[in-house]
């Protein structure tokens, strides 16, 4: 029985990429040309931003009624909220599928996307059309980013920069969030992730299926200031650094005390 859920669990895996890409495509091929020609820029972007969320909840609730997820959410609440006043939602970035789950979870979102990632033949359409921001250039991702506050947009952004090294272990966070944060007065939401076993990790192809179904977990933290944690007369560089190290800190001991850092 174990072998026939594990081979059922690859089938529906490998069906749901197909999908991912297929759909990727579709809407590359689709959105994109007709994002171009579009007149009005907020109706545009606040057409395709609900048909990602609307996409990626479907996606999400497919893969947990076919058992190859479960998901628990904590804090879903504040994400929701974030569609009437936008935040930035920080997370740690265990498995690759943590963005399709922020984003199912997030109304009204914008990511900011590795740089590599832009040349994808699926996803570069779709991307451009919902305006998110390359991480290319550290300036114009602060200044990007702090657009889409303005406009209403709350961003997810993953400062590992790639998924995490190993499940106990985080990259140093890069610091454009807390620029971000410190120009746009917009709230930070810390929000931690966890796959047991894990899933689409990085040393993880997307056929290596686990031996039961993944559970994914995600914590919505309460909103942080960046201007509260960093001192008033710090110049914006220094600024921006202390309060990456305590939003780094902050989840690093959130991992911790929920125990999805395993010993």
């Amino acid at each position: 029985m174990k072998a026939l859920d594990r081979h059922w669990r690859l089938a529906a895996t490998a069906l749901a990429f197909a999908a991912f890409g297929v759909c990727g495509l579709g809407f590359s091929l689709i959105l994109f040309p007709l994002a171009s020609i579009w007149p009005h820029r907020d109706s545009k972007q606040r057409i395709i931003v609900a048909v990602i969320h609307t996409f990626f909840r479907a996606l999400v609730a497919v893969l947990v009624r076919v058992g190859v997820m479960k998901l628990d959410v904590r804090g879903a609440r504040a994400l929701k909220r974030s569609a009437e006043r936008p935040a930035i939602v920080v997370a740690n970035h265990p498995t690759w599928l943590d963005v399709m789950v922020l984003l199912s979870l997030t109304p009204r979102a914008c990511c900011v996307v590795k740089n590599a990632h832009w040349s994808n033949p699926f996803f570069w359409g779709v991307m451009r059309a919902a305006e998110y921001v390359s991480n290319a250039d550290p300036v114009e991702l602060v200044e990007a980013g702090a657009r889409q506050l303005a406009r209403g947009y709350t961003m997810i952004i993953f400062p590992e920069g790639t998924r995490s090294p190993t499940r106990n272990r985080l990259h140093a966070f890069s610091r454009g969030f807390a620029h971000m944060a410190l120009q746009s007065g917009a709230p930070i939401l810390p929000a931690l992730m966890d796959c047991d076993p894990p899933a689409f990790t990085k040393d993880m192809r997307w056929h290596d299926v686990p031996e039961r179904a993944f559970h994914m977990q995600v914590n919505v933290l309460d909103a942080l200031s960046a201007a509260e944690l960093a001192a008033s007369d710090e110049p914006p560089a220094l600024a921006a650094r202390s309060v990456t190290s305590a939003i780094e800190a902050h989840i690093t001991q959130h991992l911790i005390d929920y125990g999805f850092f395993k010993a």
